[in-house]
């Protein structure tokens, strides 16, 4: 199966470029969830990849990136602090506001899992947050550099070996370290909370997901990972982890209807179509037909998102479904045994010299749409071309063959006095 998945780069908290990744569903997005990895980690280690990999089958997006001065984004580590992840957390879910969609589920790892639930409540959009392996207090990632503490304490920095790496650790990060609350935060949360640990885990003890959860106020959760380890190394783990989450979060997304999720829809009007922009990715429209609702879009190669038909593909869709209404109209009214027609259209721009049919100038550029028809039934010959005649009666065709005015008025917009 090929994945599918978006590089992005964006502003973070201290004005550094921040590298990010979006997977995607195979289909329609049902929501889109903010993944935060664990300290000193990055987007792309393994339990995070397959987190996400697991919630994309559930139809969610979701949108992982690397915090200032880890993995691939910018900036330097050592100016970096709690404040600043959560800071670079708010940055992401406005990038994705102004892009996409604003996140709906916050995913925090260890000590990301601390961040999302500080910065729950700065992005109105979250439904629900959920943690994994998450200390119940900021300061608890001290114990992977006890050792160094007096000389950051004495000296204002030390280097510090985390995970096989060396990070340059200042006193400002201890500084900050004090002055969070997470449990504090838990308690004000005011939204659904999902704590996953695992009573085993070695690098931030169970008792911290008690704590978290006699902190946190209905509704809140608890499942236990059992056997895992604090960095869900066997894809089992992960692959369980993404299951629940997504399972649990659906209590919390409208997925019967995805597309009212965060954005402003469009009312229907008697008689008409409205089209208007959704503000998610360059070029994704809703189109509003009475009660139907539906995107438009261009295909990545024009810089959309291949959310729905372009809008040729809508001209070619009316102009198929016409042809065929008005076929088995008139195969119903001669009571002819057509059992199912299928119309094939293709959009391409050709050529004067190109069609014999055409009364243009060879070097002209023209539009042509070519129908396939199939009828199935127990036809002769004569049925089968009398209705290939009715086909060229389609209200669409002869409208797409006729002078056709089109007027345009500006009802909004522009400066006010």
């Amino acid at each position: 199966m090929v994945k599918k998945f978006e590089r992005v780069a964006f502003a973070g908290s201290l004005g550094d470029e921040l590298a990010a990744r979006l997977d995607l569903p195979d289909g329609q997005v049902q929501a889109v969830a903010l993944f935060a990895h664990c300290f000193t980690c990055s987007k792309d280690i393994f339990a995070a990849a397959r987190i996400s990999q697991g919630l994309t089958q559930a139809g969610f997006a979701v949108f992982r990136f690397d915090f200032t001065g880890l993995g691939q984004s910018g900036g330097d580590f050592a100016n970096t602090n709690f404040s600043s992840n959560v800071a670079d957390l708010i940055a992401a879910a406005d990038h994705l506001r102004e892009t996409r969609s604003a996140p709906q589920i916050l995913i925090g790892h260890s000590l990301g899992g601390a961040a999302v639930i500080q910065a729950a409540s700065h992005i109105p959009e979250v439904q629900a947050v959920a943690t994994i392996g998450a200390p119940a207090e900021a300061d608890h990632v001290v114990e992977n550099f006890h050792a160094q503490l007096n000389e950051i304490e004495q000296q204002g920095v030390a280097a510090v070996e985390l995970g096989g790496r060396t990070f340059s650790i200042k006193k400002q990060f201890l500084d900050d370290l004090k002055n969070q609350s997470i449990k504090a935060a838990a308690k004000e949360l005011r939204k659904p909370l999902l704590i996953m640990h695992a009573p085993l885990d070695q690098t931030v003890g169970i008792d911290n997901a008690a704590d978290l959860f006699v902190a946190a106020r209905h509704p809140k959760s608890f499942i236990s990972l059992d056997t895992a380890d604090h960095l869900l190394t066997a894809k089992s783990d992960a692959a369980y982890v993404a299951q629940v989450l997504a399972a649990w979060a659906s209590r919390y997304v409208d997925f019967e209807k995805p597309a009212d999720q965060g954005r402003d829809i469009p009312k229907p009007i008697e008689g008409g179509v409205v089209v208007r922009e959704t503000r998610n990715g360059k070029f994704q429209q809703d189109v509003v037909v009475g009660p139907h609702l539906q995107y438009a879009d261009e295909p990545k190669s024009f810089g959309g998102d291949e959310t729905g038909p372009t809008p040729y593909e809508f001209v070619s869709a009316g102009l198929g479904a016409c042809t065929s209404m008005t076929m088995r109209m008139y195969a119903d009214r001669k009571k002819w045994p057509v059992e199912r027609i299928t119309v094939t259209v293709h959009h391409d721009k050709i050529h004067g010299k190109d069609c014999d049919e055409c009364d243009v100038s060879p070097n002209a550029k023209i539009d042509q749409f070519v129908r396939d028809i199939e009828i199935e039934g127990d036809l002769d010959q004569e049925q089968l071309d009398k209705l290939m005649e009715i086909a060229d009666k389609c209200p669409v065709h002869r409208t797409l063959n006729a002078p056709v005015h089109i007027p345009t008025n500006l009802v909004g917009g522009g400066a006010s006095d």
